[in-house]
């Protein structure tokens, strides 16, 4: 028998369908079944991927995020056993009887010591593996509180609109007005005592209407959707739909989106403790701080700012090629 070819598909390819029966999840391979159908009507399923399994497979492949992701991983690894790997206690002056403010005021490097000392006789290599830790918990403790409050922000706005959603959308426009380093420096200048959860609660502040914008933009986009629209025609309640149907789906650019705020609160972290504002105590060493004790000596020592610089702009670089590589693995235009 001779068969007619199909006029909406002369060259006889096989065209995916969204079938209801073709939807069942695959145990073994943790994908998703669908089906095709060609042009004499035959159906063949086949496993499909899952959106997060799909993002992995570009992400692997992508050279950026495997860069960012490598740098982000020893970042943390140096900032967890920083004290085991440290040469030297980052507070002890050791080499401060060579100290000589008019002719030696910085000792150079040498053994022992392979990037030199301080002004105090401290060594810089110790304090630039501790001071990462410091780094880690500031730049992660501002995230997690700027998250929390941007997710209370925007689960408001985005679950109850009307009145609710404009004044706390009008919060939020008049934060972001405000540029955000100079709003972190006005936060942290009001607290009574420069100290390290000063930087935490300014760097979280300015971060809060970022994730609120987000999130409620999301939210907005979840409640029109058919799924959401099943449930209220069910009659489920209207807590169970926001934290049940609404919040889980507008979640997942609200966390790619903390992977690039830990870079920028990481840079803000270290623009506040070089002014001043941060952590008093420069026993606990913190990136920030070193460059801004090195400005003294910058014409003749400029190594005492170029070490911390590089070790701030070098992870600031990787959680931002990760973040970026995560936001595009994950956005279906982005798809080919």
């Amino acid at each position: 028998m001779t068969r007619v070819p199909n006029p909406l598909n002369p060259r006889g390819k096989k065209e995916r369908i969204d079938a209801l029966a073709a939807t069942s999840a695959d145990t073994s391979g943790g994908g998703v079944a669908v089906a095709t159908v060609d042009d004499a009507g035959h159906v063949e399923e086949s496993t499909g991927v899952s959106l997060v399994a799909s993002a992995w497979q570009r992400l692997r492949r992508n050279p950026v995020f495997l860069i960012g992701l490598t740098i982000t991983t020893l970042f943390v690894l140096l900032a967890i056993f920083a004290p085991l790997i440290a040469p030297h206690d980052p507070a002890d002056p050791i080499l401060l009887p060579e100290v000589r403010p008019q002719t030696n005021p910085i000792p150079p490097a040498r053994e022992g010591f392979p990037l030199g000392a301080d002004n105090a006789g401290r060594d810089i290599l110790s304090r630039l593996i501790v001071g990462s830790r410091q780094t880690l918990v500031v730049g992660v403790m501002a995230t997690l509180f700027g998250l929390l409050g941007g997710l209370t922000l925007g689960t408001l706005a985005g679950a109850f609109g009307g009145w609710v959603d404009s004044v706390v959308m009008r919060v939020v426009d008049v934060m972001l007005s405000i540029p955000s380093l100079l709003l972190a420096f006005s936060i942290a200048a009001i607290a009574a005592r420069a100290s390290q959860w000063t930087v935490i609660i300014a760097i979280a502040v300015v971060q809060v209407p970022i994730f609120a914008r987000l999130l409620r933009g999301s939210m907005l986009a979840q409640r029109a959707s058919d799924h959401v629209l099943a449930a209220r025609a069910l009659g489920v309640k209207e807590s169970a739909i926001v934290f049940r149907h609404m919040l889980p789906n507008s979640l997942g650019p609200v966390i790619v989106q903390s992977t690039l705020v830990v870079a920028t609160s990481i840079i803000d972290a270290a623009a506040l403790s070089f002014l001043g504002l941060g952590n008093p105590d420069d026993r606990q060493p913190e990136w920030g701080q070193m460059l801004g004790k090195a400005q003294p000596y910058i014409y003749d020592h400029p190594a005492l700012a170029v070490w911390p610089a590089l070790c701030i702009i070098v992870v600031a670089l990787g959680f931002t090629l990760m973040g970026e590589s995560l936001r595009e693995a994950l956005d279906p235009k982005s798809r080919r």
